[in-house]
């Protein structure tokens, strides 16, 4: 796995590349945990993510928890089909904000 910050103001995009399972998911989370700090808009790029296992979703529902505590957006971008399968069979696709 791999994860690309870019900022611009208070909008934070992380593009991740790979896979988000048990073995990455503890980067994943330490990685968004320690840069969502002030964010007003967090953004998941996910064109380049092939899968997320539940450890994933896990760090996805904190993020959301997070960023509803600091009055705060969360948005999952591009995810692949693979992804919204996920989302879609778990019901975190009404949870998130996604754009396809």
């Amino acid at each position: 796995m791999e994860i690309i910050k870019n900022k611009d103001g208070d909008e934070l995009t992380l593009c991740v590349e790979g896979r988000i399972d048990a073995s990455t998911a503890k980067e994943f989370e330490d990685v968004v945990m320690s840069s969502i700090d002030g964010v007003k808009t967090l953004v998941f790029d996910f064109g380049k993510l092939d899968y997320t296992s539940s450890a994933g979703l896990r760090v996805l529902l904190k993020s959301q928890k997070r960023m509803d505590a600091q009055d705060g957006d969360m948005i999952i971008r591009k995810p692949n089909e693979v992804v919204i399968e996920i989302l879609e069979e778990t019901g975190f696709i009404n949870i998130f904000e996604v754009e396809e």
